[in-house]
């Protein structure tokens, strides 16, 4: 019989520097050592070197930090090694006392006594001036490591987490849906298929209908992760793939469903300006906007939209669903997302409720980002007569029998639920202030790009 294993505390260190604790110092941590001896580990950025003095920026993962070399204190191989041919992104360990300086990067700076050189990078492809974009995006796995993109994408981590965060808070469950599927969530012209097992299945869309499910399971649920839409765009708020969290509320109207998403929305935006303030300011984000969002946000109705559109020379027809001109326009009017609400039923999807105060349009939402970046929310309330969604599936020409589960959601126990998505890429541009939302997320994936 094996042996009991037994617990040695002292073989496990606790707390958030739990890995390399004993071997490195981690840079961000480096101003509660002041005048200790200390051992870091990380990447060259630059090196400069005046005479005999040099001074060489390491980045750890956690922060940068100015590491100086003073040649008559170190040994010739120390110096050697810091100082000639030491090449940007090479791989370095380095021990030295910490001093604290306001002017340093993170508020103090390392005076070396040892260095080596784990490893020695050949010529780095990106140099310190200006790249093409196709270039950049051809070098994304390399491209991450520089400083805007670092603060972008740990202002997109702390977003992310801010969304399990608040849901959890708030008493909801998670639920994994698939990403492989045969229920259309949206508009059959943006789906991407594939074979399966002699059917067709698609990439997902959303994983509405399936939390939709969960629903009167769990009565609060929400689902997070990679949605898919070949859409044929190249505008700067569009990619094949991104990440969309939807919450899905019992009991909740249309009503419910904007209040929820203003008060999220806040959350977001309230976590970033608290936690991200040092990435927002290497983006050079003006935050003043970003400070005053809070409930209530501004609405309108697609029909006082329209007529909004119209008055400004636009040539939109009642009808038509709303164009990234027409949502640039509408943000424009607030520092605040904006609501527009209650769109023609043509306009969207079928699973929304019928607008019993006007049968021409449904019970819906979009909200729309100030600044020019558009719809970041799409909410409504769900139709939960059967008689009606199956009038709906029918109009849109969809396959009967791949909703038939669907359809069963009303057959046993209908009743009135709210939900929505949330787009990650857009919600973050927003926040940051970044051009395009291809920085928004790792490895981004457009019309013309699947690698790196």
């Amino acid at each position: 019989m094996p042996s009991k294993a037994t617990h040695d505390p002292n073989q496990v260190t606790q707390g958030k520097n739990w890995m390399i604790q004993d071997r490195y110092t981690e840079v961000k941590d480096l101003p509660g050592h002041e005048g200790e001896q200390v051992t870091i580990a990380g990447w060259v950025e630059t090196v400069r070197v005046h005479g005999k003095v040099a001074f060489i920026v390491v980045r750890d993962g956690t922060g940068l930090v100015q590491c100086v070399l003073v040649k008559k204190e170190l040994s010739p191989a120390v110096w050697e090694g810091g100082t000639e041919d030491l090449s940007q992104e090479s791989t370095v360990q380095i021990t030295g006392q910490v001093k604290l300086d306001d002017r340093a990067p993170g508020g103090a700076e390392l005076k070396v006594e040892g260095l080596e050189v784990l490893d020695r990078a050949g010529e780095y492809p990106i140099q310190p001036k200006e790249h093409g974009v196709e270039f950049l995006m051809d070098h994304r796995h390399l491209w991450l490591r520089s400083s805007q993109q670092r603060a972008g994408l740990r202002v997109r981590a702390e977003v992310t987490q801010a969304i399990h965060d608040f849901y959890y808070e708030r008493g909801f469950t998670r639920i994994d849906t698939p990403i492989l599927t045969g229920a259309i969530g949206e508009s059959a012209g943006t789906l991407f298929s594939t074979e399966y097992f002699g059917e067709t299945a698609y990439l997902a869309q959303t994983g509405q209908l399936y939390v939709e499910a969960a629903c009167p399971a769990f009565r609060k649920v929400y689902c997070f992760g990679p949605t898919f839409r070949a859409e044929k765009s190249k505008t700067r708020r569009h990619l094949t793939e991104f990440w969309m969290v939807e919450p899905e509320v019992a009991f909740a109207d249309s009503e419910d469903n904007m209040r929820l998403q203003e008060e999220f929305v806040t959350y977001l935006v309230e976590r970033a300006l608290d936690r991200c303030s040092e990435e927002l300011e290497v983006l050079e984000r003006d935050t003043s906007g970003l400070e005053k969002v809070r409930p209530p946000f501004p609405r309108m109705s697609y029909t006082e939209a329209v007529e909004f559109l119209q008055s400004r020379g636009s040539d939109i027809e009642w009808g038509r669903d709303l164009g990234g001109a027409d949502e640039t326009i509408l943000a424009a009017e607030s520092e605040l997302p904006t609501f527009i609400y209650n769109y023609p039923t043509e306009a969207k999807a079928f699973y929304m409720k019928e607008n019993p105060d006007d049968p021409r349009t449904v019970l819906c939402n979009d909200l729309l980002a100030p600044e020019g970046y558009g719809e970041i929310i799409g909410g409504s309330q769900r139709e939960d007569d059967l008689d009606r969604l199956l009038t709906r599936i029918r109009e849109e020409d969809l396959p009967e029998e791949a909703y038939e589960w669907y359809l069963d959601l009303r057959r046993y126990g209908s009743f009135v639920h709210s939900g929505f998505g949330l787009g990650v890429e857009r919600t973050v541009a927003w926040i940051t202030g970044r051009p395009h939302v291809r920085e928004m997320i790792p490895f981004p994936r457009l019309m013309n790009r699947l690698t790196p």
